[in-house]
């Protein structure tokens, strides 16, 4: 059984990915970066210091990573956070993780400012003052060092902790830290094939909430 649950947000909680992937084409245009937005979704779940060297061949940490990234955000909580809508029964899926006497926290490619905008909006405000997000790691998703820093947080050892998150980094992410994960379809863009080494596939938090006592979590 699963004493500490490590949540990734985007995708998992929220849906929110497209509208991520839209910020960056946003941000990377004005700053003389024609790239489609096809070509940006499925790095979603990343961090900048992945994504930018991987589709423009720059720098997350030089002068105009930094501006990009600094921009891309601006967009996104200026033009896109207002009309996310987190999945059904996240908070619920949460709220029940926690009444069962589970520690639950999360771990989060997102910069804080994004995540705890994002977790407002999930009506889980709560959970950012434990979070790991992108500005307490050297390297974001499939790199473990988010999760190391939740795993700090949470202060379980790895066999008693499982992460749910909704794309391949997570999995990834997880396994690296030595943790079980749970995949979610909820976040779009992949196939249950993508999630060949996570523990177990759910269509999202309801799904997950209502199949509970059958999942990882309590085995």
């Amino acid at each position: 059984m699963a004493r500490g649950i490590i949540f990734d947000v985007d995708g998992t909680l929220i849906d929110s990915n497209d509208a991520h992937a839209h910020a960056w084409v946003d941000a990377l245009r004005e700053y003389g970066h024609d790239v489609d937005f096809a070509r940006i979704r499925p790095l979603i779940g990343m961090g900048g210091d992945k994504l930018l060297p991987e589709v423009i061949g720059v720098a997350e940490d030089s002068t105009e990573g930094r501006a990009i990234s600094g921009r891309r955000g601006d967009v996104f909580r200026l033009r896109h956070l207002a009309q996310l809508r987190p999945f059904p029964k996240a908070r619920e899926l949460v709220e029940r993780l926690e009444r069962d006497g589970r520690t639950v926290t999360v771990a989060s490619s997102a910069t804080k400012d994004d995540l705890e905008a994002l977790l407002d909006k999930v009506g889980l405000r709560h959970l950012a003052d434990f979070a790991a997000s992108k500005d307490d790691a050297e390297r974001s998703k499939p790199d473990p060092d988010i999760v190391h820093a939740a795993l700090g947080r949470i202060g379980l050892p790895p066999a008693e902790v499982v992460m749910i998150g909704d794309t391949p980094y997570d999995v990834e992410a997880a396994k690296r830290a030595g943790i079980r994960a749970i995949a979610f379809r909820c976040g779009g863009g992949w196939t249950d094939a993508d999630f060949a080494d996570a523990a177990a596939i759910f269509d999202g938090p309801a799904d997950l909430l209502a199949h509970l006592d059958e999942s990882p979590i309590a085995r």
